[in-house]
Parts: C-alpha cells; structure tokens; sequence
C-alpha cells in the first residue's frame, strides 16, 4: 500500500516546491548554560530527501532532529522548518497512549479534526501498511519493542507529514523487527517522504539514505551523497567513525 498522498497540484507547483528547502537551517549554535550542543549548523534539505545523520555518541544527531522538529530553541541563527503539525518525531522508545493499537491511530487523526469517517477509514490503510491490523484491538502498550515501534510509524504513516523525523528508530530491536521497520520506511520513501533518520546502524544509513550528514562535537563535519560518504569520507573524523 502505498504512501498516503496529498492533493495533487499543478507542474508548476511540484517544481516550486522541489525548488524550495523543506528545512534551512542557517548559521545556527545552540547551547545549555555553558555548554555548547550545536556549533555553527547549517543545512538545506529538500522535499524526497532520505537523509541519515550519521555520528557517534554525543556528536549533535538527537539536537539537530530536535532543532528541526522545535524541541529546541536556536540560541542564535535561523531554523526555517514546517509546523509541529506537519511533522512526525519518531522516537528511539515510542510515545504510546493507554489505549489499543486502533485507537492510538484513530486518536492522533481526530486530534486533526479529522472526520470520523475518514479516521476510521484511515487508520485501517495505516495499520495494514505496517502489518498491525491483527493486533488492532491489542493494548498497545504490551507489544513488542518493534511492534511499538510500527505502531508509531503507522501514526506517521495516517498524518501524512511534510517532514518525517526519525531517531534512532531501531536501537536495541532484533533483526527481524529492525527489517520490519526499515520495509515501512522504505514504503515511505519511496511515496515521496521527505526523511530525516538519526543513527548509529551505518548498514542502515546504506539501506535507507540518499544523502549523509556526519556529525562530530555538535559540528556538521560533512554533508554529502550516501554513496561518497562511505566509500570516500573526507574528513579524519569521518574516516575514524567508520574504521571504527
């Protein structure tokens, strides 16, 4: 099943758009008392784009999804992104409410206003592209760590975000639950998502991503494609990183 689109528009409307940053994000430092979290970031993603952001602990990648999601405030710089309501942040441990599969689904839809109907509607395409629809009346906070982690993507998948932000969606689940949770992403991608993933799984960052962002000491140290970054880093941290 495909991604959910939006209304289609115009051809001079669709190049407008991919002519024009989902997120700019300019000269920006961020910082906590006297501690320095991002150091002089500035990126421009685009709308389609998979982008892995790639470090080591500490190096800046849950700040940066957070900058862009609004979670953090710049200290100084400029973040242009879309609205937390155009957005989805999906966490290392999912954010469930006390209700069932179904109704965590239906629940973030009608908080959209969205009609009844048309929650209803939804949240049946939604579950059944992430393989929930047998679990749909299950409490959902007794699911496996990767069946949380579907159901939190079949919430993203029903709101249709401009931007998807995702970090470290699989850490700590077994192979099978991190293949699952890839395939949805990948669907997602491939139904024009626009993806932002922090992580430390670089077979996953070669899986998933079109383009890289390395980040070391809350610095952007490079920002090029997937495919130049592991097979011709420039930096010696990014060489390190991945000799390591």
């Amino acid at each position: 099943m495909p991604w959910r689109s939006r209304p289609k528009r115009g051809l001079d409307d669709a190049m407008s758009d991919a002519a024009q940053p989902i997120v700019a994000i300019t000269n920006v430092d961020v910082s906590m008392g006297s501690s320095a979290i991002l150091n002089r970031v500035s990126i421009r993603i685009h709308p389609g784009e998979r982008v892995a952001v790639l470090g080591a602990n500490g190096a800046g990648k849950s700040s940066l999804l957070r900058l862009m999601n609004g979670l953090l405030d710049p200290s100084s710089g400029n973040v242009v992104a879309p609205a937390a309501a155009e957005q989805a942040l999906i966490f290392q441990r999912p954010v469930l409410l006390k209700r069932s599969v179904r109704d965590n689904v239906v629940f973030a839809l009608l908080a959209r206003r969205t009609t009844a109907d048309v929650a209803n509607r939804v949240t049946d395409e939604a579950l059944a592209a992430c393989e929930l629809s047998s679990l749909a009346h299950r409490y959902a906070r007794t699911l496996s760590g990767g069946e949380q982690q579907k159901l939190a993507l079949a919430r993203a998948w029903a709101l249709t975000p401009k931007l998807l932000l995702a970090d470290e969606p699989t850490a700590n689940l077994a192979p099978a639950a991190v293949h699952a949770v890839e395939m949805i992403l990948r669907r997602m991608c491939e139904g024009g998502a626009t993806i932002v993933l922090a992580t430390h799984n670089r077979g996953q960052a070669k899986r998933l991503a079109t383009r890289v962002i390395f980040m070391a000491d809350g610095e952007i140290v490079e920002d090029v494609d997937a495919k130049t970054f592991f097979t011709s880093p420039k930096s010696a941290a990014a060489i390190a990183y991945l000799d390591a």
